[in-house]
C-alpha cells in the first residue's frame, strides 16, 4: 500500500506512470487512497481554476443513431426507443434560452448520423453569428475528416468523442463488428489536427473492463493529451444486450477522476449526469475529486426522457432555469461557484 501512495506522489510530480504502475494504482484503490488522491487532485484543480465550475448548456438534438453499441439505449435496433429529432428552430430556441440564463457554451449532442453535413454546418454558422462570444461544442459521433473540417470552419470550437476504451479487444466486446476501434482513434487524431479542442473519455465499470484496460485508458489520456475528458459510471439500460450487467461504481469513478486530474492538471473534467444518477450527491463528489465542469440540460423538457442512454437518468423533468439554479446551489454548498464564461482550457 505504501507503493500506491508513492505512485500518486509520482503522478502528481511527473504526470506520467507506466502501464503497470497505473494498473497497480487501480487495483490498490480503497477509501484512504481515494481520499489521498482526491485531496491532491482538488488542490491541483484549485491552483489553476480556483473554486470556479464551468457550465455547458447541453442540447440533446435527437436520439436516432446508425450504430448498435451494445450498452446504449438509443442504439439503432432498440424498437422501444421513442425517437425524436430537433429541427433548426428548436436548436436555436434552446440556445436563445440558454444565452439568457448566462450559458456561454452550447453542446450539441446526438446519435451518430442524425444530421447531414450541411445541416450541421448551417446551424453552427447561425449559432456563431448570433452568439459570437460563445463556444460551440459538437458531440455527433464518428465522421470523415472533411466533415469535421467543414464544421470547424463553420465555427465549431470543440468536439467530444469518447474513445470508450483504449483496448481494441475490449472495444470489440462493446460494439458490433461494423464499428472500428482504429477508425474511432483516427477520428480523435483528425479532430486534434484540424484544431478542435478535443474531448475523449470512457465508461467506468463497463462490461469486460479490467484493471489492465483501465490502465490503458489512463495511459491514452496521458499521451493523447485531450482538452477535455468525460468519464462516468456504466449504467445498464433495459433495452440493450447489457441490460443485466452490473453498473460501474461511484468510488472507482471518483478515484479515476482524481488520477486524470493529476495526469493533466489543466484538463476540463466534467462531473457527469451519470455520477448524479448513481448517487444523489454524485456531481458534488465529482467536483471534490478534481472535476471542474457540469452540464445542465437545455433540451426541451418534452424530449428529455427520450434521450435515454441509460436507465433512471436525472434532470429529465426540470426546466433549464431550474436545472441551472439547482446546480448552482449544489456547487455553493461545497464551496464552489458556477461561472458562465466560455470556460476554455487554461494553457
Amino acid at each position: 500500500m505504501i507503493e500506491a501512495y508513492r505512485l500518486i506522489d509520482k503522478l502528481e510530480r511527473e504526470h506520467a506512470l507506466s502501464l503497470l504502475e497505473y494498473q497497480t494504482l487501480i487495483e490498490a484503490e480503497n477509501e484512504a487512497l481515494r481520499l489521498y488522491a482526491s485531496n491532491k487532485a482538488k488542490e491541483v484543480a484549485n491552483s489553476i481554476y480556483g473554486n470556479s465550475v464551468y457550465v455547458r448548456g447541453l442540447i440533446e438534438v435527437g436520439n436516432y443513431c446508425r450504430n448498435d453499441c451494445f450498452y446504449c439505449g438509443i442504439r439503432k435496433s432498440n424498437s422501444n426507443c421513442d425517437r425524436y429529432i430537433l429541427d433548426e428552430e428548436d436548436i436555436l430556441n434552446c440556445c436563445k434560452e440558454g444565452y439568457k440564463l448566462g450559458f456561454r457554451t452550447f453542446v450539441l449532442q446526438g446519435g451518430e448520423g442524425i444530421y447531414k453535413r450541411d445541416f450541421v454546418t448551417n446551424i453552427v454558422q447561425k449559432i456563431r453569428s448570433e452568439y459570437p462570444n460563445c463556444a460551440i461544442t459538437l458531440s455527433l459521433g464518428e465522421e470523415d475528416r472533411d466533415t469535421y473540417k467543414a464544421w470547424f470552419d463553420a465555427g465549431a470550437d470543440r468536439y467530444l468523442l469518447r474513445h470508450e476504451t483504449a483496448n481494441k479487444s475490449h472495444y470489440e466486446k462493446l460494439h458490433p463488428k461494423n464499428m472500428s476501434f482504429d477508425h474511432r482513434m483516427q477520428c480523435l487524431k483528425d479532430l486534434k489536427e484540424i484544431g478542435y479542442q478535443v474531448g475523449c473519455g470512457f465508461m467506468v465499470g463497463s462490461p469486460y473492463q479490467t484493471s489492465e484496460t483501465l490502465a490503458m485508458d489512463l495511459k491514452f489520456i496521458e499521451t493523447f493529451k485531450p482538452d477535455m475528458c468525460g468519464i462516468g459510471p456504466f449504467i445498464s439500460q433495459k433495452d440493450t444486450p447489457f441490460k443485466n450487467m452490473e453498473s460501474g461504481t461511484l468510488n472507482q469513478t471518483l478515484f479515476l477522476l482524481s488520477l486524470i486530474r493529476l495526469i493533466q492538471p489543466n484538463i476540463l473534467l466534467p462531473a457527469t449526469t451519470a455520477l448524479g444518477t448513481i448517487d444523489p450527491k454524485g456531481r458534488e463528489k465529482g467536483i471534490l475529486a478534481g472535476a471542474n465542469v457540469v452540464m445542465p440540460n437545455l433540451s426541451p423538457v418534452s424530449v428529455r426522457k427520450k434521450y435515454a442512454l441509460y436507465d433512471n437518468k436525472i434532470c429529465t423533468g426540470e426546466e433549464s432555469a431550474e436545472c441551472k439554479d439547482c446546480l448552482s446551489k449544489r456547487m455553493n454548498s461545497i464551496g464552489y461557484k458556477i461561472v458562465t464564461d466560455r470556460g476554455d482550457i487554461k494553457k
